[in-house]
């Protein structure tokens, strides 16, 4: 008989605690039961997201009663351009493999999960830094010589397994390896722990490669379906809907109705502006891009927020679903917290809050009262501490914190309608500095100080003879204070348009005494 003249090559790529390994095990025991020859080895991933750990597989597709007593010699590294099957546990793994040039045309079949688990660098970046995943997505389509991308994750969370059963019922249904189903659920069963629950996502998976079960479309946006706002339906152009009854549905869950109401009523000139000046041909992208900051701005995080967010049942039915915990096994969560002066402060009346920070600022106390603290909201003492936080949403509109923000919001939204009654590009430029106003602590104050500084010397400075220039401006400075948290660069760029820079922040230096014992012992 005429013997193949090559082995089929599998490149696995997975994170840590995805299975990958179990996945190259139950590769290697069906190929082994079917009397293949196969080969598997394996490159440890490294930490903080920088890359995953990697399986290769090299299956010589012939059995080995038909290969006359030879051997196949058989590679231990994977080369780019012969790799027939990539598998990657998470989009972004399938885009370092079409970087690193594994998914060839001509060749490959790309098997991937289309979820995210964000790389550290993107949730370091200042803005937003998440990677496109629709470029990775199209590129599939060009690079590969065929695909099976769709959503493995969610169909091995309700499957209560893991994505590695899922994966091999996707690489089982799309028919690129010598083995039958049978063979590959025989090779499940052998694992001996959670068959039932990784059969049925192998199931899933199978169906979903092999074109019986089509994946279920997204769902457009999960809360504002619940909470449609004729107002927004009846006041706003179409193209806004999406990110405005999003910003109602938020601000109705953070607050109330009324604070809902406030953000259209806040919204409602704006967009009248923007459909005037002919921003419709646009997209709405003021009011839109506006309306999304703005949301984001109003339910700033504060104390009240963080309690209630941490103890609601949805978080702890995420947090079991996360660990796989079965009915009736207990889970305990313990929440690091670490609120400072600022934050009592800005839970205060104003002058209250004033003489707070005063007193503590005088007797250099502000940072010693910054305290982490450990708090176990599955225990009832824990749990009623922050629920009982939480319960003070009502007064939050008598905080100094939420007439600081209001004060703020309005001075935005105020420059923003004027400079759209002249120019919409430098509107949308003041209404993208939004983005600036986020997170908490020292997060937040850095965004905030950033924020006025371009606000005082920018969007209010007399320095530029054109709106064009203005607007040019702005948004240079405005990507160099997202490109620096130090801030540095947001300087050097307001420099060039006159403004004295700021000195650079003063870092204490802290000495500590040693302990009793602690110094180290030599040898003699």
């Amino acid at each position: 008989m005429n013997l193949p003249e090559r082995p089929i090559t599998i490149l696995i790529a997975a994170l840590g605690g995805e299975g990958g390994g179990v996945l190259a095990d139950w590769i290697i025991a069906a190929a082994t039961k079917q009397n293949y020859p196969v080969q598997s080895t394996s490159i440890p991933g490294v930490a903080q997201r920088t890359g995953a750990t990697t399986y290769y597989i090299e299956l010589f597709p012939a059995k080995f009663a038909d290969l006359g007593g030879k051997r196949p010699v058989l590679a231990l590294t994977p080369s780019p351009s012969n790799v027939d099957v990539m598998v990657a546990s998470e989009l972004i793994e399938a885009g370092r493999a079409m970087q690193n040039g594994f998914v060839s045309p001509d060749r490959t079949t790309l098997i991937a999960s289309t979820h995210r688990v964000y790389t550290t660098l993107e949730k370091m970046h200042m803005g937003d830094g998440r990677i496109d995943g629709d470029r990775i997505i199209k590129a599939a389509e060009t690079l590969a010589k065929r695909n099976v991308l769709f959503d493995m994750q969610a169909i091995a969370q309700d499957s209560g397994t893991v994505i590695s059963a899922v994966l091999f019922g996707a690489l089982a249904g799309s028919g690129a390896l010598p083995l039958s189903r049978a063979d590959c659920e025989a090779a499940v069963h052998g694992g001996g722990r959670g068959v039932d629950a990784s059969l049925k996502g192998f199931d899933l998976g199978y169906k979903h490669a092999a074109g019986e079960l089509k994946a279920a479309a997204p769902e457009a946006v999960k809360r504002w379906m619940d909470h449609p706002s004729e107002r927004v339906k009846d006041s706003f152009p179409i193209e806004t809907h999406r990110i405005l009854e999003e910003g109602v549905a938020r601000l109705v869950d953070y607050q109330d109705t009324r604070y809902a109401t406030q953000y259209l009523d806040r919204l409602k000139p704006i967009a009248k502006l923007d459909r005037e000046r002919g921003g419709q041909a646009l997209g709405c992208m003021l009011t839109n891009e506006t309306g999304r900051f703005l949301a984001l701005w109003m339910s700033y995080e504060d104390v009240i927020r963080v309690a209630d967010v941490k103890t609601r049942k949805s978080r702890f039915e995420r947090v079991r679903g996360d660990v796989m915990a079965k009915p009736g096994e207990p889970v305990h969560i313990v929440e690091y917290l670490k609120p400072g002066v600022d934050e009592v402060a800005a839970m205060l009346p104003t002058s209250l809050a004033n003489r707070l920070v005063r007193w503590t600022d005088k007797r250099g106390l502000t940072h010693k009262l910054n305290k982490g603290m450990y708090i176990k909201t599955t225990s009832i003492v824990g749990f009623g501490l922050l629920r009982g936080l939480a319960a003070l949403r009502p007064v939050r509109r008598m905080t100094s914190r939420w007439q600081a923000e209001q004060t703020l919001i309005d001075r935005w939204l105020g420059e923003v309608q004027a400079a759209a009654r002249r120019d919409l590009q430098l509107a949308l430029e003041i209404g993208l500095c939004g983005r600036l106003i986020k997170g908490y602590g020292d997060t937040y104050k850095r965004g905030r100080g950033n924020f006025l500084r371009i606000l005082d010397h920018l969007v209010t400075g007399t320095q530029f003879t054109t709106d064009r220039d203005r607007a040019l401006a702005i948004k240079s400075a405005r990507e160099a204070a997202l490109a620096d948290p130090e801030g540095r660069k947001l300087e050097g760029n307001l420099s060039t348009h006159g403004v004295t820079p700021l000195p650079p922040e003063a870092k204490p230096i802290k000495f500590f005494r040693k302990k009793p014992g602690s110094e180290e012992r030599r040898p003699a």
